[in-house]
């Protein structure tokens, strides 16, 4: 299996690792099929994402979007981050092999996760919005 160099310097140098100890959102999203597991933490500001962390128990290419994603969001707004995609993701790290691709999804679904928290906490959910957080509880590999 062939990994472009981004990916590569993602799974060997992540960026923003670790945790938020007084983050205003978290999401867990995991895959039972594969066994890899994210915990997004992020820091919102004024509606802005002004820091993102994450634990990742998974492989390279989990690690690699994990990193890819949280690198995507900062400094954006939360509507902004909603529309992050899983193939904007692997886009970002110059592709990815196709039976890694759910590892992007659940990248995206790791960053939604804490994005409906924040949302549900503050009754931000609307019928606006709604949509983008529905695939939430669906498995990534079946849609990948």
């Amino acid at each position: 299996m062939q990994y472009s160099d981004r990916v590569m310097d993602h799974f060997m140098n992540p960026r923003n690792v670790g945790e938020i100890e007084d983050a205003e959102a978290t999401g867990l999203i995991g895959n039972a099929k594969c066994g890899d597991i994210m915990k997004m933490f992020l820091k919102i500001e004024d509606g802005i994402i002004v820091d993102a962390k994450f634990k990742t128990f998974g492989c390279g290419a989990a690690i690699a979007t994990s990193s890819m994603a949280t690198e995507m969001i900062k400094g954006k707004t939360l509507d902004e981050a909603l529309q992050l995609t899983n193939k904007a993701v692997a886009e970002a790290l110059g592709g990815l092999p196709p039976v890694k691709m759910h590892c992007s999804l659940l990248a995206e679904q790791a960053v939604k996760s804490a994005l409906k928290e924040y949302y549900e906490k503050h009754d931000l959910i609307n019928d606006d919005n709604r949509h983008l957080f529905d695939k939430l509880n669906e498995d990534a590999h079946d849609h990948a």
